[in-house]
């Protein structure tokens, strides 16, 4: 993946999934409340670097999604601090009612790992494709929930999420991402958006790996004379709501990307909050209400109208709708 090379970023060496097994290992490290379960896919989450170190503090529940949020549950009424691991799919469309009863109502100090997340999950298919999770976590209102970027915030996000008291849900992916910020200074406070790209003629507003393709799509752009400022919304709840309108107050247009079904993803409540509070032109880039099939990331990006070259195009027309 080319992620990142029109705005300058430097590629990183491991995907995602690799950071955030490391970074779990570090609050593992320093945290000996810390514990990790795992529904069979240690290797494909990377939880596995926990079980290596600390196999005491490593549970294994198997194929098992709802047993998997029950135990973890009951870790966390212990007083534990439970990482509930597996892919985003999997745990939310086999376990949402545990994961609603046990964890969001009771409002219990657990934190979900929800892998492989969107499409470039690639060549596995459809069937484990995640491309609904954020939608369904937002249906449970007392969830806090990430979705990290890059290396450095992958690491600040799992720091962030083990200091949280409350439910928290972590959106991780499969593929390497370039870095945007330094891995010793990154900016991470739950519910602020970071701003990696100052402009004045619309706003891009992205999250997980659209945040590469949104400063890409920046870069394009400013070769155009059209200045976009890019938000990372880290966090889909609480949403950064000041940040927001401050965008549409400064900027006029603003455009959403997200690798996710348009239908109840970030962009829909971004549109809530902008309608709210200072309503412009918006346009939307995501998953059309469709399954998408087993391919290449690159190609699945490129057919399901996910990378810099569409958030570009709806940058062009956010800000033809404006002045027009």
């Amino acid at each position: 993946m080319e992620l990142g090379k029109q705005a300058g970023l430097k590629p990183y060496p491991q995907p995602l999934r690799n950071v955030f097994g490391e970074a779990l290992l570090n609050v593992a490290r320093a945290n000996e409340k810390v514990v990790v379960l795992d529904g069979d896919l240690g290797n494909s989450t990377k939880t596995e670097y926990v079980r290596e170190e600390f196999p005491e503090r490593f549970f294994n529940i198997g194929i098992a999604e709802s047993n998997l949020v029950g135990v973890g549950a009951g870790l966390a009424g212990c007083g534990f601090v439970p990482w509930i691991t597996s892919f985003s799919s999997f745990l939310l469309c086999n376990a949402y009612d545990q994961i609603r009863l046990a964890v969001a109502m009771s409002n219990i100090n657990a934190k979900i790992l929800g892998s492989h997340g969107g499409i470039t999950l690639g060549k596995d298919g459809p069937t484990q494709m995640g491309i609904e999770d954020l939608a369904l976590m937002g249906g449970l209102p007392t969830f806090t929930i990430l979705v990290p970027s890059d290396p450095a915030s992958m690491h600040a996000a799992v720091k962030a999420a083990t200091d949280f008291e409350g439910p928290v849900f972590l959106r991780s992916s499969r593929v390497a991402l370039p870095e945007i910020y330094p891995m010793d200074n990154c900016p991470f406070e739950i519910g602020k958006a970071n701003v990696v790209r100052q402009g004045s003629d619309l706003t891009i507003v992205a999250c997980g790996i659209m945040v590469a393709a949104a400063l890409d799509a920046a870069a394009v752009l400013a070769q155009e004379g059209i200045e976009a400022r890019v938000l990372d919304m880290h966090t889909i709840r609480p949403m950064d709501v000041a940040a927001l309108a401050a965008a549409a107050r400064e900027t006029g247009a603003i455009v959403t990307a997200e690798e996710h079904l348009l239908q109840g993803g970030m962009g829909s409540n971004i549109a809530r909050v902008v309608a709210a509070h200072h309503p412009v032109p918006m346009r939307f880039v995501g998953l059309a209400d469709t399954y998408t099939e087993s391919g290449d990331p690159d190609d699945l990006l490129k057919k399901y109208k996910l990378t810099a070259v569409d958030i570009t195009a709806a940058a062009r027309e956010a800000v033809a709708a404006k002045v027009g």
